[in-house]
């Protein structure tokens, strides 16, 4: 038989059990409607404006009437005095929220898959998620007191033990990463522990009771059996939080950021915002912007082939 036939029978049967799948699964098709639309319109569509990034936009000719520049605010941002200190900041921050705070919450979902109390478990996870639900100018603001000079409470009780209570945690540039990661991870290790719990779920009980048999300790049942069961669920999260490596996140960044700690504190996200929307810059904001989406398309792809190379996990 020739190999043409071949494919053309294999496209076929394809076909048809796309259709048995669709017409078997409708009710869950009909439920990914609702995303699909979501990400045309909020995610696809906007691309478009990408090309506002080789032209000169004018409000009077619009997007598609202004004239094209080409390459001129690439050159002009990878030549400029910020661009270093940018790329720092944002690398900085990124590390902090990729890679630094990435393990915490596997291990939150290992201590808790060990507690046998269920009251006091569904308590700590209650207590654990919460922060996730407030909102980051909550959240700052709270910071702000708590850090307070002479008011706030670390401040008092540095001057109860004979230090100085005067001191101004956010106007120091010493702080701010600190803070940071300190702020980022009270706030998103227990939402992001539930996926690594679910996971956790899913590993064959049969292994644990093996491993008792054998006198495991509950130290050597979570490195031999919890952690390789969950091994790629870690690989896909991690391989997609690597795409965000250039992403340090606006909101949070943004309120932070003090007259004492700019030097620090300014982003590429930040400065995407104060280019385009205060200065009017929209062509240079949006080629910055489209420098973050390549390298973290960029980060993402060799990840995800390193990944599938070495540990056969993989999107892909």
């Amino acid at each position: 038989m020739a190999a043409g036939t071949v494919i053309k029978e294999q496209q076929v049967h394809t076909k048809r059990s796309l259709g048995k799948r669709l017409l078997k699964f409708w009710p869950l098709y009909l439920m990914l409607v609702p995303c699909i639309i979501y990400y045309i319109l909020i995610c696809y569509i906007p691309m478009g404006g990408v090309v506002l990034a080789f032209k000169d936009y004018s409000f009077r000719k619009g997007i598609w009437g202004s004239p094209w520049v080409g390459f001129r605010y690439f050159k002009t941002f990878f030549t400029s005095f910020d661009f270093l200190r940018l790329l720092r900041n944002t690398l900085t921050v990124g590390f902090i929220k990729c890679i630094l705070e990435f393990p915490f919450a596997i291990i939150l979902a290992l201590l808790l898959n060990e507690v046998r109390n269920m009251k006091f478990k569904k308590i700590s996870q209650t207590i654990t998620y919460l922060p996730h639900f407030l909102s980051t100018v909550i959240i700052v603001t709270m910071l702000q007191r708590i850090l307070a000079p002479n008011t706030g409470v670390v401040n008092q009780i540095i001057g109860k033990l004979g230090g100085d209570s005067g001191t101004f945690f956010l106007m120091d540039a010493k702080y701010f990463f600190r803070l940071l990661f300190s702020m980022d991870l009270w706030r998103n290790i227990g939402w992001d522990s539930i996926i690594y719990l679910a996971a956790i779920s899913g590993v064959d009980l049969s292994l644990y009771e093996a491993a008792s048999i054998d006198g495991c300790s509950k130290l050597k049942k979570m490195w031999h059996i919890t952690l390789p069961g969950i091994r790629g669920t870690i690989g896909l999260l991690f391989i997609m939080g690597v795409g965000g490596l250039l992403s340090s996140g606006f909101e949070q960044i943004y309120l932070l950021r003090t007259p004492g700690n700019m030097s620090v504190a300014d982003t590429l996200d930040t400065f995407v915002v104060r280019i385009g929307l205060m200065n009017g810059q929209f062509g240079y904001a949006t080629a910055v912007g489209l420098v973050q989406g390549v390298v973290g398309l960029v980060l993402v792809v060799v990840c995800n082939k390193l990944s599938k190379k070495f540990t056969e996990v993989s999107l892909w």
